[in-house]
């Protein structure tokens, strides 16, 4: 076994580091033998210096073995998730884990919570009230079992390296490094016990990897590690420069997504992207033939409602109010002061400021402006209007749901500073490409 200081030496000074050297090093990290400063200077260095293909799978496989690892071959059916870079107004894990699931899938689907301007899957769970976001694991595995769905939280013993390593990432400027990016996602899917994992690349205004150059990068980057490390992958890389749906904030959001499972309301954009979504997880997995095959079951299981029934099901079983679908207005918070952004001018929408959007939310109290901030459920944004939306002078840019009047004036200034008017434009395509 290696010392740390002479992995870190080799990999500073741009060296390839051997399997068992990066499997020492992680362990170390994952049983606290290495300390934060050494971890530092690792990311760094790898940060500088990148990663071989075979040397990010073998950290990506360290860091999964770093602790628990789920198995489910007690399910009949394949084993499938999803996982997104992040965006804003983006509730896609909401109605795909319970579609994929419809459609003869299990989808234990672990989830994280809200970062910089992005919102968190987990987050908005927390808007429906008793809904259990860190199940222990005899509830979790029933939930996956009888609703083919359940979305919850990491626990403290999946992926432990990555927890540590990522902190220290967060304080060191090395966020963005690729391979640590890649293992980082990759061994939280692993550990998890999938068997297929379709990603979701944002790229654009509102995405952390706004350059769409970086994002393919990134998308061709996770789809061969992930199947180097034997996890079937896919990935989408997907349009960021305009929210998703036209709602962003948790209850808002919840209640987007109970709108299109009961094929009340869909955004055209989100439908787009949630359906090629599945048609490309049900066609990994060898569920349908092909992608076309996907999507037209995909369609199905939401117009015969099996869709809502199984995310109905998942809902219940992890706490939340039975009656979710049928009466989300009595279950979900909402804000005090619901107000328009008029607009100022006519025109088309021509651009929008996505992140700027999402930090409008965040200053509402929909996010973390910190790591620890309480979160409001019921504050955001609803009714975003789209690009291309051609409008009169006062019309809505959307509404600004907020606890007071002073929050509400400071959210209206910022979405119309965020959303420009102009002549139409062609709108760019919600899917820009695929690896495989």
């Amino acid at each position: 076994m290696r010392l740390p200081t002479e992995i870190i030496r080799t990999k500073r000074d741009g060296g390839a580091l051997a399997p068992a050297d990066i499997a020492d090093f992680v362990s170390g990290v994952a049983d606290e033998r290495i300390g934060d400063a050494q971890i530092a200077a690792f990311a760094m260095a790898v940060f500088l210096q990148g990663m071989t293909p075979v040397e990010t799978v073998a950290l990506t496989l360290a860091m999964r073995d770093s602790g628990d690892v789920l198995h489910w071959a007690d399910l009949p059916g394949p084993v499938l998730d999803k996982h997104s870079t992040g965006g804003v107004g983006d509730n896609v894990s909401l109605m795909l884990a319970p579609i994929l699931s419809a459609c003869g899938a299990f989808v234990p689907m672990i989830s994280g919570r809200g970062l910089g301007h992005t919102g968190g899957t987990l987050d908005k769970l927390e808007a429906i009230p008793g809904y259990d976001v860190t199940p222990d694991a005899e509830p979790f595995r029933r939930t996956v079992r009888e609703a083919g769905c359940a979305i919850v939280g990491p626990t403290a013993r999946l992926a432990p390296a990555d927890g540590r390593i990522y902190a220290v990432r967060d304080t060191t400027a090395t966020v963005e490094s690729v391979p640590l990016i890649v293992a980082s996602i990759l061994s939280k899917k692993l550990a998890a016990g999938l068997g297929t994992l379709v990603l979701d690349v944002k790229t654009g205004s509102g995405a952390f990897m706004a350059n769409e150059g970086e994002a393919r990068a990134l998308a061709r980057a996770l789809v061969d590690v992930a199947n180097g490390a034997g996890l079937r992958c896919t990935a989408l890389v997907t349009n960021m420069d305009e929210p998703l749906a036209g709602d962003a904030g948790n209850a808002l959001e919840i209640g987007n997504a109970v709108r299109f499972l009961t094929e009340e309301r869909r955004d055209a954009r989100l439908e787009t992207v949630t359906l090629a979504l599945a048609a490309e997880a049900l066609a990994s997995s060898g569920l349908v033939a092909d992608t076309a095959e996907g999507e037209k079951r995909a369609r199905e299981a939401l117009s015969s409602g099996r869709a809502a029934e199984r995310f109905a099901r998942m809902v219940a079983s992890l706490g939340g109010p039975a009656d979710l679908l049928e009466r989300p207005d009595a279950h979900l918070a909402q804000a005090p002061i619901v107000r328009p952004v008029p607009a100022g001018e006519d025109g088309f929408v021509s651009r929008i400021d996505t992140r700027a959007l999402g930090m409008v939310v965040v200053e509402l109290g929909g996010g973390r402006a910190k790591p620890g901030d309480p979160i409001d459920p019921a504050v955001g944004l609803a009714r975003i209007a789209p690009l291309g939306t051609r409008l009169s002078r006062g019309d809505p840019l959307g509404f600004v749901h907020a606890r007071t009047p002073a929050e509400a004036d400071r959210a209206i200034a910022g979405v119309a500073r965020a959303i420009a008017l102009g002549q139409a434009l062609d709108p760019r395509p919600a899917v820009l490409d695929r690896f495989a």
